[in-house]
């Protein structure tokens, strides 16, 4: 019988990933406030792992640059699977569409600020504005990739197309909520991009069948 009342203890493996996690979010922490109290060019990865109490070896044992304590996320995986799991009958956009309102739900709750931070330093960072497309090609990827997993028989090209002008209206929605810094409802402000680009599609469908 353990003293604490018979319970077992977390495993030692549990206990390690934890930590790892808390250091690697504290570091993430200290650094995006650095970055808008000193401005991003001017914090040093000395100035981080200072901050966060940590070595100048432990940083790079969590962040391979500087760039990537602004980039790194667990957004993507978990976008990825929440577009596998819709229902089988809605089409791309839709389960893209739900995957994506029903990840920012608890990601705007959770991390509000640090992801309002991340945006507007991704924007206004010309270091990180350079990566954004690369970054966001490998994003779409993933969208195509899990929307395929769903449904195998689509058309490849027509899933490719409305994962990137998903990942576009999100895109264009995360910037205008950061222009505003922050004060409207950002899941709000997808839905309406979403919505924009629903009424564009059929626009152009009704265009496309009267000019026949």
């Amino acid at each position: 019988m353990k003293p604490n009342g018979g319970g077992s203890e977390p495993p030692a493996e549990s206990l390690r990933e934890r930590k790892k996690a808390q250091t690697r979010r504290s570091i993430q922490e200290h650094a995006l406030r650095l970055f808008l109290d000193q401005g991003y060019e001017s914090t040093t990865v000395e100035d981080i792992a200072a901050a966060a109490d940590v070595s100048h070896m432990t940083f790079f044992r969590y962040f391979p640059t500087k760039e990537s304590v602004v980039e790194s996320d667990d957004y993507d995986p978990l976008i990825t699977r929440l577009i596998e799991e819709r229902p089988l009958e809605e089409d791309p956009l839709t389960a893209l569409q739900q995957a994506l309102a029903q990840g920012l739900a608890g990601i705007y709750e959770a991390d509000k600020q640090a992801l309002l931070v991340r945006t507007r330093l991704i924007r206004n960072a010309p270091a990180l504005r350079a990566r954004l497309w690369q970054n966001q090609y490998a994003t779409e990827q993933l969208f195509r990739d899990a929307l395929m997993a769903r449904r195998p028989d689509d058309d490849s090209l027509r899933v490719r197309v409305l994962a990137a002008a998903s990942l576009a209206a999100l895109t264009t929605a995360l910037t205008v909520w950061a222009d505003g810094e922050g004060r409207d409802h950002l899941p709000t402000l997808v839905d309406r991009a979403f919505e924009a680009l629903r009424a564009q599609s059929v626009d152009e469908r009704r265009s496309h069948v009267s000019g026949r």
